[in-house]
Formats: C-alpha cells, sequence, structure tokens
C-alpha cells in the first residue's frame, strides 16, 4: 500500500516502475545453482564417481560379457552364447545351493530381533558399563571370520568340543554339529548371527536415542509399563532403523562364503548341504576353472539379491513409519 495518494495514482496508472530485483539480492527468487556451482559439485562428486565407475561398474559389464562364453586351460575365451546360463538352469547343485542361500537369508533376520531386545535393555536410564556392553557385542563382528569359524569349530567337534561337553552334563548324547548334513547348516547360521549382533546392535542403538524422550514419559505417566512403551514406542518409531537393517542384512546374507569355506572342509559329508551360491561360484571358478560358468552364476546371485532388495523396498511402504 502506498503512502502518499499520487504514488498510488501513478502506480495505477502505470507510470511508476517497480525496479527488478537482481540475482543474489534480498527478495529474489532462486532460479536454481549456477554454472560455477555445478561445476564445484561435480568435481567434488567425481572420486567417487569414477571409483564406482572403474571398480564396479566396469567389471560387472565384464562378468556379464565373460558369462558368455568358455574360457581354455591356458587362458583364452571362445563364445559359447547362452550355454552358460543353460547349465546354471539345469544344474541341481545351483538350485540347492540357491535354496541354502535363502536359508541364510532368513536365519540372518534372526539377528535384527536379537538386536533390537539388547539395544532396548542397554537404552535403559541408570544402567552403568553401557560402553562395555557395546564392544563385547561388537568384537565378533571385528573379528576375523577366520578365527571364528577355527573357534566355533573346536566348539562344534564331535569327540572334544565344548558344546557336547556341556551337553553330556545333562545326559545328551554327543552330535558332529558341522559335518552332520541335517545340522552343519543351522551350525553355520548360529555363527553367523552370534556374529553379526554387535554391528546391527549399533544400528539400532543410535535409531532408540534418537527418538524423543517425551514420548516415554508422557507414556510412562499415561500408566504405560516397559513393554507396552516398546512395542508402541520404540517399535514404530524405529521402523526405519529395522527396514535399513533388514535390506543389509539380506544381502550380506545372499553372500555368505567365509565361515562356510573355514568351517567346512573338502572331505566334509556336509559340505553339499551347506554349500552356497558364492561358495559355488568360487568351485566352479577357481578349482574347476570354468570361469564362465561362474561368472553366470554371479549375475544369477546378482538378480536374486535385486528382486529380494526390491520386494523389500516395496513392502516397507506397509509398516515403516517415519516422522
Amino acid at each position: 500500500m502506498a503512502v502518499f495518494p499520487s504514488t498510488a495514482a501513478a502506480e495505477a496508472e502505470g507510470r511508476i516502475r517497480r525496479p527488478r530485483s537482481r540475482p543474489g539480492a534480498p527478495g529474489a527468487t532462486s532460479r536454481g545453482p549456477n554454472s560455477a556451482t555445478q561445476k564445484a559439485a561435480y568435481l567434488f562428486i567425481a572420486p567417487i564417481g569414477i571409483g564406482f565407475l572403474v571398480f564396479y561398474i566396469w567389471p560387472m559389464l565384464q562378468t556379464f560379457g565373460y558369462s558368455f562364453t568358455a574360457f581354455g586351460p591356458f587362458g583364452g575365451n571362445t563364445w559359447v552364447g547362452g550355454d552358460n546360463y543353460a547349465r546354471v538352469v539345469q544344474d541341481v547343485t545351483v538350485w540347492r545351493a540357491v535354496g541354502n542361500t535363502l536359508l541364510y537369508g532368513a536365519i540372518g533376520l534372526v539377528t535384527l530381533p536379537l538386536s533390537i531386545v539388547v539395544a532396548a535393555l542397554l537404552n535403559r536410564r541408570g544402567l552403568r558399563g553401557v560402553t562395555v556392553y557395546r564392544a563385547l557385542y561388537f568384537i565378533p563382528f571385528v573379528t576375523l571370520p577366520v578365527a571364528v569359524g577355527l573357534v566355533w569349530n573346536w566348539l562344534y567337534n564331535g569327540n572334544f568340543g565344548l558344546l557336547n561337553e556341556v551337553l553330556s552334563w545333562f545326559g545328551m548324547s554327543r552330535h558332529f554339529w558341522a559335518s552332520d548334513p541335517s545340522s552343519a547348516l543351522w551350525a553355520i547360521g548360529v555363527v553367523a548371527v552370534w556374529q553379526s549382533v554387535g554391528y546391527y546392535l549399533v544400528i539400532f542403538i543410535a535409531g532408540i536415542k534418537g527418538i524423543p524422550q517425551d514420548y516415554y514419559e508422557a507414556a510412562e505417566l499415561d500408566g504405560a509399563g516397559p513393554v507396552r512403551r516398546f512395542f508402541r514406542i520404540t517399535l514404530p518409531l524405529l521402523s526405519p532403523s529395522i527396514f535399513f537393517a533388514a535390506v543389509i542384512c539380506v544381502i550380506n546374507s545372499l553372500q555368505m562364503f567365509d565361515l562356510i569355506y573355514v568351517m567346512m572342509s573338502p572331505t566334509n559329508p556336509a559340505l553339499g548341504s551347506t554349500q552356497s551360491v558364492v561358495s559355488l561360484f568360487y568351485q566352479w571358478a577357481f578349482q574347476q576353472n570354468n570361469q564362465g560358468a561362474a561368472a553366470a552364476l554371479a549375475f544369477v546371485l546378482m538378480l536374486l539379491t535385486a528382486s529380494l532388495t526390491y520386494l523389500q523396498f516395496r513392502l516397507q511402504k506397509r509398516w515403516v513409519h517415519y516422522a
């Protein structure tokens, strides 16, 4: 509104024009970053972008090309078309390995509720020594898988293993946990869960600390107990962290290899019952020198991982609550 009537009349008649706002001046509308800002942004992301192209995209394209070839014993390869993929589809051991891999993924998801419960217990008010507890839970995750596999092989030993020794106190018979085809896969799954609890524990502790304490105080004033507060407040508000951990957990479980390689010797009768897709890939590529079929198997694993990840992203809309 103009202060002076003459000015208002002049504005109404269009004789006085308001000055246009210059870029960068107060009140000016932003039309996006200029070219200098864009160049600086591209410069900052160039190192990781180039590394991603060189170490991820290019090897993936090479592997896809090798999946249509057959390698000779002294190097070189020839085009065989879809023969490698036909072998992957028709081989019974591949489907058994895929089934074992999916079972490893299902067992790996057991880690999440265990980690959530431990994280909730460690976030109790007044609890002392939380830092020590977190370190103790995290140590198995940073321990080399080779050392973990060797120690658990000793624990599972049917002759002098500590697990059988403890069970003998209760009158139970000894069992060869890592050599019996009916129990070997579950034995490896227990080790994988035990080793990864600490990693997801850190994620959930950080997620719980990000929940405002006002919610808990209001629920406590309304008479809600610890269990009710856990299911009504902690779990719903922790769902984004649970979703992130679930995606990482499934991907890591589908890539199970190191524990199988350490705990299962080539002469172990339970090797076929515990073999994953990655361990079968290792056998084809480096023991049987069949790199073409191994490359095709690697792409099957990539498609399996991408499909399960896509399914998780579609389902997360139904249960993940973003505050």
